[in-house]
């Protein structure tokens, strides 16, 4: 995939962005993983993975003992959609009462802190970056310390820091390969028109080899300009203070 970098290149001489990686889905060592992992080490970036508590594995706990800088954080339960038919999935949306909502979170929470100690993160990704407005307060009280969606620019702190990701390189709605590669580098110019941090998010294991390239490209390029990678944990530790 050849991807012309010089946008990139102009808007990183203006600004050096502050930069966040989640991966989601993870629940098994495989050698998407193992990609995965080579690329965030190879520029030095923190990297959480969005785990799905109901499905996860010793194995990954194993795999990630020799992984520098990881985190791991509750990916909802199953990733089973409860949305009716014809409606967006969405396993935490308001479809079920909040108490039940509630109780797969702290479960979820629960096996993601017992299988990895100091690497869990307790903070709540919902699957399909869906759910329902009356669950943030309510994690609190669950024991969570941070949320993240996709898609809002600017922070939230209230009643639950929020750090959403804005960046998705996967065309899903169509090819369900890589998006277009001007269009990315594009989106990354606009984002960086503000200080917040931006927020990557991938999935290793639904990457074919035009999005690997699309993301190493892109990843490479920043870091080696300046850009600084930072962890999720760190962005949430301060807004919980």
């Amino acid at each position: 995939m050849r991807i012309d970098l010089s946008p990139l290149d102009a808007a990183l001489e203006r600004r050096a962005p502050v930069l966040w990686w989640r991966d989601d889905d993870a629940v098994a060592a495989t050698p998407a993983l193992d990609r995965l992992l080579a690329l965030a080490e190879s520029v030095e970036a923190p990297l959480v993975l969005a785990s799905i508590p109901a499905y996860v594995t010793a194995g990954l706990a194993r795999r990630l003992e020799s992984a520098r800088s990881v985190a791991v954080a509750v990916h909802g339960w199953t990733h089973e959609s409860h949305a009716p038919e014809g409606e967006k999935n969405a396993e935490f949306g308001a479809h079920r009462p909040l108490a039940d909502r509630i109780a797969e979170a702290e479960r979820g929470l629960g096996v993601i802190g017992e299988m990895f100690g100091k690497r869990a993160l307790p903070v709540f990704i919902p699957p399909w970056n869906r759910i329902a407005s009356d669950m943030p307060e309510a994690l609190v009280g669950a024991g969570f310390r941070g949320l993240s969606v996709y898609g809002e620019r600017e922070p939230r702190r209230d009643p639950l820091p929020r750090f959403d990701a804005h960046l998705d390189p996967i065309d899903w709605r169509g090819s369900r390969s890589a998006v277009d590669g001007a269009g990315f580098v594009a989106r990354i110019c606009d984002l960086m028109e503000s200080d917040a941090p931006i927020g990557l998010m991938t999935h290793h294991l639904v990457h074919d080899e035009a999005i690997w390239e699309l993301v190493e490209a892109v990843v490479g390029r920043m870091t080696a300009r300046g850009a600084r990678w930072v962890s999720l944990g760190d962005l949430i530790a301060p807004a919980v203070r």
